[in-house]
């Protein structure tokens, strides 16, 4: 295996890594931002307001996103297998 086909795996496998995690990371924050917007203009300190609504949106960010990123990781993987299987010959 040659040093330019390592680096095109990692790059390969980083940028999956970042386009399935991206929703889900993205709705969290958005999620976030907009409950530290309330927060701060209604002056309410609870910690357990912030939690229990970025956990409800990543799980339903989740179910949406979900077949989109399987089908995101089973593209990956039968890249990776594919080109393991020509490294092998």
């Amino acid at each position: 295996m040659t040093e330019t086909a390592v680096i095109a795996l990692g790059r390969d496998a980083l940028l999956t890594v970042l386009l399935v995690a991206g929703p889900m990371i993205g709705i969290g924050l958005l999620v976030g931002l907009i409950i530290s917007i309330f927060q701060a203009t209604t002056q309410i300190q609870e910690q357990t307001l912030t939690f229990a609504p970025k956990i409800l949106a990543i799980l339903v960010s989740g179910v949406i996103f979900g077949p989109w990123m399987l089908r995101t990781m089973v593209d990956f993987s039968e890249r990776l297998i594919s080109r393991a299987h020509e490294f092998i010959r």
